[in-house]
């Protein structure tokens, strides 16, 4: 049996929700990682200091005995966010990014902007305060192609952010093009990405032939396999301007599967190390694993690496069919399918 031995990885994008939810996510992300960035498009949407104080203050109460788990608290950039809400941010030292959503791009993104220009005032205090901008990169244009949309995102607008704030650190959430990952390695160094194992597992095909699966649908949408193609090549080239993020969004079963609208959101965080650990086992770069989970992401954000380790050994084990959600049921990614890595205890 074969092992491998990380230094404890984080997770650099995860949706915990909130309230009944809690329980679960915080239970399955805290047994392997370290610390999360915890999205904050929540209803209504964590966009000051004080409403992630009171969430983070929720997340750490239902944090498990013993786990040393440590949430990593982020702003939605919203029509509120001014230059004091980022000084503010700043300096309180709970919040380490601002997440920018373009309205309507995804769940809860009803507070997003729809003039990205108008926040040019923002980003400059960002870049002299070294704060963080999360990006979902999609434009929301109803012309535009749903599979074109992250394209053209970098095109129309997150080249002309880079060129106008060098210095600004900008991380573009759960790529999924060839297109993202061209961007990322030719912009500067305080430009880099996340990676989620749904989008190194999966692409259309998946999603699409022999029915719609829901299970599947998220957004970023599954792209083509040559898009599929050069997100395992970036991931596993041990480039550290490409990290690991989960984007592991959980929905109640009731959600995603409804046909008046299906939820967009994947859940992998009950497995996501070991998730990863087979797309990586499968192209033989295992060696590239513990950079890519647990080294780049922290070097980015400026953090210490966390001190201690985990191991995984490849022993097949079955996905849960389900798993508790509040009073629903929560259906993950590869449920009752074999998963051939696992995290020793």
């Amino acid at each position: 049996m074969r092992n491998i031995t990380l230094t404890r990885p984080d997770d650099w994008h995860v949706h915990l929700r909130d309230d009944e939810y809690l329980r679960r996510t915080i239970t399955d992300s805290a047994r392997y990682f370290g610390r999360a960035i915890v999205m904050p498009n929540l209803v209504p949407a964590i966009d000051n200091v004080q409403a992630a104080t009171e969430y983070h203050q929720r997340i750490v109460a239902n944090i498990p005995d013993g786990s040393a788990f440590k949430p990593l608290m982020t702003l939605y950039i919203t029509q509120n966010t001014r230059p004091e809400t980022i000084i503010e941010a700043s300096e309180s030292g709970l919040i380490h990014a601002f997440k920018l959503y373009p309205a309507g791009a995804t769940t809860n993104s009803e507070a997003g902007i729809e003039a990205i220009e108008s926040l040019y005032p923002i980003f400059e205090t960002m870049q002299k305060a070294n704060m963080p901008l999360c990006v979902h990169g999609e434009v929301t244009t109803e012309t535009v192609d749903i599979y074109d949309r992250e394209a053209v995102f970098i095109e129309s607008y997150l080249k002309p952010v880079c060129a106008a704030f060098p210095a600004l650190k900008v991380i573009l959430e759960h790529i999924t093009t060839s297109e993202a990952v061209d961007f990322v390695l030719k912009a500067n160094d305080q430009v880099a990405a996340t990676i989620t194992a749904h989008h190194l597992l999966f692409n259309r095909n998946h999603m699409l032939v022999g029915g719609l699966k829901p299970l599947y649908y998220c957004l970023p949408v599954l792209k083509r396999n040559i898009h599929q193609n050069a997100l395992i090549k970036a991931a596993t080239s041990g480039n550290s301007k490409f990290f690991l993020g989960t984007d592991s969004a959980p929905h109640p079963k009731s959600a995603k599967e409804n046909a008046c609208g299906c939820a967009a959101g994947s859940y992998t965080a009950h497995a996501a190390i070991e998730l990863y650990a087979e797309v990586f086992d499968k192209v033989n770069a295992l060696d590239k694993l513990e950079g890519f989970s647990s080294f780049f992401g922290a070097d980015f954000y400026g953090l210490p690496r966390n001190p201690d380790r985990i191991t995984l050994s490849q022993e097949s084990w079955s996905g849960p069919d389900r798993l508790q959600f509040g009073n629903d049921w929560l259906i993950p990614i590869r449920n009752g399918e074999t998963i051939t890595w696992k995290v020793k205890p």
